[in-house]
């Protein structure tokens, strides 16, 4: 559509809008379905910490520096082959998601930079995190493979204001109302399955096998037989 494709090329990305309904607050109750196992269960034993280093120092002798790096250079190509693109959706807290395409060899700086240009408050610091347990990003230089965002990952977005500071910016809207617009946009968009003819262009059908003219059988010249004399 005209607004994504001018968003696209005014952003450097192609992105969608929309609207990610709440999380259900109470939370099913699984506790009576699961067995309890006695504390000593997860205490970690002096037997098991000489047993996981025992084999740690054999991984270690087994793999050089040079043949992981090596395996991991080989891996990451193999990846990057198949895989293009990087998804990634930035979830803002009035419940509204942004998602971006990117390139796995591009950096989480681009992610930052692209929501400099879409925020309302881009004035004000924020930060991005992954959940669960809450970690927020902080290496910036880091690309999209190397964060283990592909082929796709979500990400949270908040103002790093002190309580009480944050005012009209913690309560919304968090996207500028231009990139609000998109919203919705894309869901006339539908997928073509491989090898669908499309829509614009009548499907090609084969012609019928020719079949060759057959003659009636009562066409056919009839022959007397010789011993028969009129």
């Amino acid at each position: 559509m005209a607004k994504l494709a001018a968003a696209k090329e005014k952003l450097g990305c192609e992105i969608r809008v929309f609207e990610t309904a709440p999380a259900s607050s109470a939370a099913p109750d699984v506790s009576s379905n699961v067995s309890e196992e006695p504390e000593d269960f997860y205490e970690f034993t002096p037997e098991d910490y000489y047993r996981l280093l025992g084999t740690k120092k054999e991984e270690k002798h087994l793999k050089t520096k040079k043949i992981r790096e090596e395996e991991e250079a080989a891996h990451r190509s193999r990846i990057t082959a198949r895989i293009t693109k990087a998804v990634i959706r930035v979830r803002f807290p009035d419940n509204y998601t942004l998602e971006a395409t990117f390139h796995p060899s591009e950096t989480i700086q681009s992610l930052l930079d692209l929501l400099m240009k879409v925020i309302t408050h881009p004035e004000l610091p924020f930060y991005i995190y992954t959940t669960p347990p809450k970690k927020q990003i902080k290496d910036a230089s880091q690309d999209f493979y190397s964060a283990g965002f592909i082929p796709g990952a979500i990400v949270y977005f908040s103002y790093n204001l002190p309580k009480g500071d944050d005012g009209a910016a913690a309560s919304g809207p968090y996207l500028q109302e231009e990139v609000m617009s998109l919203q919705g946009l894309d869901t006339t968009i539908e997928k073509m399955e491989p090898g669908e003819p499309s829509r614009d262009e009548p499907p090609t059908t084969n012609p019928p096998a020719s079949v060759p003219d057959q003659k009636p059988a009562a066409d056919k010249k009839k022959i007397k037989p010789k011993w028969l004399k009129l």
